[in-house]
């Protein structure tokens, strides 16, 4: 700020004086201490700031597709110390004259995108606007800094949309991945299903090979140590020995539920030439 006593003025660092004689301009005084005879005429007409200045316009317009937005455009600028004469005097509110700039720009501009691209976008509206109030205020002595899109506010409701339609897109990404990871999970266990049935089909028939084998060789055996005895013999009282294995496991288990079989003084004859029949019909189906 300007101090004055007498006839001189101080003037503040980053502040210029402008100086009138009889009313009309005389001289823009920089920063020190100036002699202002005021017996002469002279006097300070006022001061000018040379700061960097920053002014915020919020600007409401609608989109391309019919969606209202408000547009907050943030300003720096500043008076020339070379045209301080222009700045004091050309314009009597520089803060109204550039939100009346940058509504004429954003409103120009903004219309013409749709709202997805107005995001996108928002450095060249605020370039446009930066231009635009070059071309304007570089005539009343101001420089325009640099200007930026700081926000970009839609409707509520309009907000809420977009929120959920983001949303959406996101649980069906989800589910698609949880799809996959079960189709996935489903195959490697069908994988394993068939590995283990393969592997239980080579158990059995290594089972049933060695039973074979343990048979013939018994058979053999006895034979050989029993004379008179045929193969027949040997089979039938492998198969009846069998037999009675078997009806003491079942009724050892104590979850078997009852199982009712005939059984009389010729029921073993006729159990072994069951058994012998079934597995000669077996052998000639394969």
């Amino acid at each position: 700020m300007g101090q004055m006593l007498c006839c001189c003025v101080q003037v503040g660092q980053s502040t210029v004086a402008v100086r009138e004689r009889f009313g009309k301009f005389d001289d823009v005084l920089d920063p020190g201490c100036h002699c202002v005879p005021w017996i002469f005429g002279s006097r300070i007409a006022g001061l000018l700031s040379l700061r960097l200045q920053q002014l915020d316009v919020r600007c409401e317009t609608k989109t391309k597709d019919n969606v209202f937005v408000n547009v907050v455009a943030s300003v720096q600028y500043r008076a020339l110390s070379g045209k301080a004469s222009d700045a004091f005097y050309k314009l009597s509110n520089t803060r109204t004259q550039i939100q009346a700039y940058v509504f004429d720009v954003i409103r120009a501009s903004v219309p013409k995108l749709i709202l997805d691209d107005v995001f996108e976008q928002k450095n060249e509206v605020a370039r446009a606007v930066e231009e635009e109030l070059e071309k304007a205020m570089s005539a009343y002595g101001y420089e325009i800094v640099q200007t930026l899109i700081v926000d970009i506010e839609p409707d509520e409701h309009v907000k809420r949309a977009m929120n959920e339609i983001n949303a959406a897109a996101r649980l069906r990404v989800a589910a698609n991945e949880k799809a996959e990871a079960e189709k996935i999970v489903q195959i490697k266990r069908a994988e394993g299903e068939a590995e283990s049935k393969y592997l239980s089909g080579l158990g059995i028939a290594r089972q049933r090979q060695a039973i074979v084998d343990g048979l013939r060789d018994s058979v053999l055996g006895f034979s050989v140590n029993v004379p008179g005895t045929t193969a027949k013999d040997v089979m039938d009282m492998v198969l009846v020995t069998q037999y009675f294995d078997t009806m003491k496991e079942i009724g050892a288990a104590s979850k078997s539920s009852a199982v009712f079989i005939p059984h009389g003084p010729g029921a073993v004859r006729d159990i072994a030439s069951q058994i012998r029949d079934g597995l000669l019909q077996s052998t000639q189906l394969h």
